[in-house]
Formats: structure tokens, sequence, C-alpha cells
């Protein structure tokens, strides 16, 4: 991400960390009034003209509260979909229309588990050339992580086909990797704030009269929890930036990034839930939230032996 942004993202991050902590879940009507919508939206159409390295910012915000919201599907996907399409008066419209809050889009980029399809008021549906804007038959599909919402859809009547604006297979190329991007910035949120709570955790519980972080075993898992985080965040912000540069070699940094985050905040939570000794399995903890959650967001969008695969190719 650029240097030069470096203290807007930072307040983003506060202000995104700070809304988030008051409400579990954050209804879509909240996400527009913090323009957390619009962010990517060009300034003609109502929004804010930003770039997915913000979009970035509030993903990893919202996976370190484990936060039940629509922003995924209804905005990162719907947004980057629109603008990849050809301008046309309906693309505007639905970009103006997602900006002020006025509708609420969900992408299908692969027609089981669709993120936010549930109560959206149109479908985006990838097509071969183009997108289908239409109102599908639309089925809950409930999955062991409660923060997340999917559905499986089943095309129906379709309203208007609109044109991607270029390649169509370089097009959905592009919107897969900002997909699967997108959970991995955050998966970075969930690691981060699986070792704070665990750090926070070892220095107040004792055990033998001294606090359990003071014992050398302890300190290595918090060590390794930290390194995997910290190859994490640098693979999570070279695929940001691959894809706010539009780099032919996005789809590489995508997959690195993708299949590291995902593959780690299942071991993090995972230790975090064991360092917190019984406690980390009661349902007051709250840890099984992020365990579930980064279980979930291991396989969306390609799981991590996928992405590896992917990433062998360039051997052959």
């Amino acid at each position: 991400m650029a240097a030069d942004y470096s203290e807007f993202h930072d307040e983003l991050r506060s202000i995104a960390g700070d809304l988030l902590a008051k409400d579990r879940a954050v209804g879509w009507p909240v996400l527009v009034d913090a323009g957390w919508v619009g962010l990517e939206v060009p300034e003609q159409f109502g929004g804010a003209g930003a770039t997915f390295a913000e979009t970035a910012v509030v993903c990893e915000e919202i996976g370190r509260a484990a936060n039940t919201n629509s922003y995924l599907g209804s905005a990162v996907l719907a947004v980057g979909t629109l603008k990849a399409l050809q301008p046309s008066d309906t693309r505007d419209e639905l970009l103006t229309d997602v900006a002020s809050g006025a509708i609420r889009l969900a992408v299908a980029i692969e027609s089981d588990f669709v993120p936010d399809a549930e109560g959206a008021d149109r479908i985006l549906v990838l097509t071969e050339g183009g997108v289908a804007v239409s109102a599908p038959t639309v089925t809950a599909r409930p999955v062991l992580d409660e923060t997340r919402r999917l559905a499986t859809v089943t095309a129906t009547d379709t309203a208007e086909v609109l044109q991607f604006d270029g390649d169509p297979a370089a097009a959905v190329q592009r919107l897969r990797d900002r997909a699967a991007v997108a959970v991995a910035c955050d998966s970075l949120g969930v690691s981060e704030a699986m070792l704070t709570a665990t750090v926070g955790y070892a220095k107040v519980r004792e055990q033998f009269g001294r606090p359990i972080g003071s014992f050398q075993a302890v300190k290595h898992a918090c060590a390794d929890m930290l390194v995997a985080i910290s190859v994490s965040r640098q693979l999570v912000g070279a695929a940001v930036q691959a894809i706010v540069d539009d780099d032919p070699d996005a789809d590489v940094a995508a997959a690195m990034a993708k299949s590291h985050a995902c593959g780690s905040a299942v071991d993090i939570a995972g230790k975090a839930m064991q360092l917190h000794g019984g406690i980390g399995y009661t349902w007051e903890s709250g840890i099984h939230v992020y365990l579930k959650r980064a279980a979930l967001n291991r396989s969306l969008f390609g799981s991590p032996s996928a992405h590896r695969k992917h990433l062998a190719q360039r051997y052959l």
C-alpha cells in the first residue's frame, strides 16, 4: 500500500475498529452511512473514488471484530464487478444506487455459497462474456460460521446482460483475485485479534503462582503466532497493491496471500483456544466465533491447496 496514504489508512482503521466494536452485526444502512460501501465508487456516481487499498483496511477490521455484515458480497464484490463492466446507463445507475444505499447487490461468481445473496435486491451473475442482472431464486445455505450469510443462487429471469470492459476471461480472473484477497484481509484481522486476546490472557492468567505468559512454552507459541502474522501481512499487503495496480501477475500475489493468510488464521485461532485453557472451549470466551470464521475463510474462493496448485503451474 502506498506510504503516502498510511496516515489516512490508520485513521480509517481506527474509525472502523470503533464502529465495529459497538455492534457485532452491523446493518447495511450503517455501512452506507459510514461511507464504506461507496469507497471505490467513482466520485461522479456519489462515491469516494478511493481504491481497493482502502477497502482492504475495512475488510481487515471486519475480520478483527468477526463482525456480521454484508460488506464482502454487497460492497467489495458488487462494486468491483460493476467497475469491471463497460460504461452504460444501467451500470452507472447501479453504481449510484449502491453508493447511496438505495439498493443492495450480491455477486454470484459461482452459484453455490454466494456471499450476502439472501435479501439482496439484485444479483449480478457472472456469465460467459458478461454479467446478468437478475432476481434469481436464492436459497440460504447455513454454515458453521454464523457470522457469514451464504446462499445458493438459481438463475431465473434476466433483466439485462452487461458486458465486461475488455477480455471477459481476464475480468473474471481479476474478480476472483479480488475476492480471494478480500477474504485474506479478513483472515489477517482474525489472526491479529486472536494474538491480542491470547497475549492479554497470558498476562493475567496465573498458574503455579505466576502468569502463564512467563512460561517458555507459552512465549514460544505466541512468538510463532506473531511470525505467521508477519508473513501474512507482507503477502496480503503485496496482493492488495497488485489489485490496486491491476498487475498482470495479481493472480500469483493473490494466491500466495490467500493460501498463507487463511491457512495460518485457522492455526492461530486453534492455538489461541488451546492457550486459553479450559475457558477457551466455552461459549463465553468467544474464540469459537473466530475459529469458525477462519475455517470458512479458508474455503471461500479457493482453498490453500487449490491456490498452491495454481502457483505450482508456473513451474511446469
